[in-house]
């Protein structure tokens, strides 16, 4: 525990300050967490990350993470999603210049890798593009989410919520994390009034319900995809944490549903 608090303080102190500055700084920060997080999904499958698949892979969850039309003003406003299918087409090249070593399914995990990081990624930065109160909001219901299911799971737990998947985590510790997250939330509501526009207060709180749920799910996804690969962690990248998708695996899940509800 002591070295996660230490380790996790030190992330913070990385992740804040570029948080704060916004703009390309912080997307272009963001890019690279999207990259290693494909690069933790390519390891975790054992397959080379320095590969024609897997530094394409890389690169197009970069691109639909950094608004690319913002730069490089001749590309559409979708740019990110055209330059994100462009990678894709050349991935999916290596199906036809190496047909006998490399089939579509070869080809289906690092373009599936590449979009579940990088759409979670992308909604992050469009998200601290519509203001810094909605990326904190975001986190602080994760945190809480994650905080409230753990301490009260460890407290009074009892039902398994999903053994197969994560057998430590409970139906009481899930409950506890939705109750922890709407309080965190109701709390920085009140400070923060804006937060919550377009939508009236008592119904943006029904929304951090799933939010607080999605959170959970994406924990679980990643849960799912490392126990199907036999890792006990995606990455080792922050000591008493593992990688960058044990970190963002709530965050990946909560900012499209955010974007979805309309909140940026």
């Amino acid at each position: 525990m002591k070295e996660r608090i230490i380790w996790g303080a030190i992330a913070a102190l990385i992740f804040i300050p570029f948080l704060i500055m916004g703009n390309l700084p912080f997307q272009l920060f963001v890019g690279l967490l999207a990259m290693i997080g494909v690069s933790e999904m390519m390891k975790m499958k054992r397959l080379e990350i320095f590969s024609f698949e897997g530094v394409l892979a890389m690169l197009a969850a970069f691109v639909l993470t950094v608004p690319m039309d913002n730069y490089l003003t001749f590309l559409p406003i979708d740019g990110n999603l055209t330059c994100f299918a462009f990678i894709v087409f050349l991935i999916l090249a290596g199906t036809v210049l190496n047909s006998d070593r490399y089939s579509f399914d070869d080809a289906a995990f690092p373009i599936a890798s590449s979009l579940y990081v990088g759409i979670g990624f992308q909604n992050l930065v469009n998200a601290r593009m519509s203001g810094i109160d909605k990326v904190l909001l975001a986190l602080f219901i994760v945190w809480a989410t994650d905080m409230g299911a753990y301490f009260i799971g460890r407290q009074i737990g009892k039902r398994k919520l999903l053994e197969r998947v994560s057998p430590n985590k409970t139906i009481e510790g899930s409950l506890g994390g939705i109750a922890s997250a709407v309080v965190i939330a109701f709390v920085f509501m009140l400070v923060d009034k804006s937060v919550y526009a377009p939508h009236h207060f008592l119904v943006m709180l029904i929304f951090v319900v799933f939010f607080s749920i999605f959170a959970q799910f994406g924990d679980l996804v990643e849960s799912s995809i490392k126990r199907h690969f036999g890792v006990k962690d995606s990455g080792k990248l922050i000591p008493g944490h593992g990688g960058i998708l044990d970190r963002f695996d709530s965050v990946i899940f909560v900012f499209p549903i955010m974007h979805l509800f309309g909140l940026f």
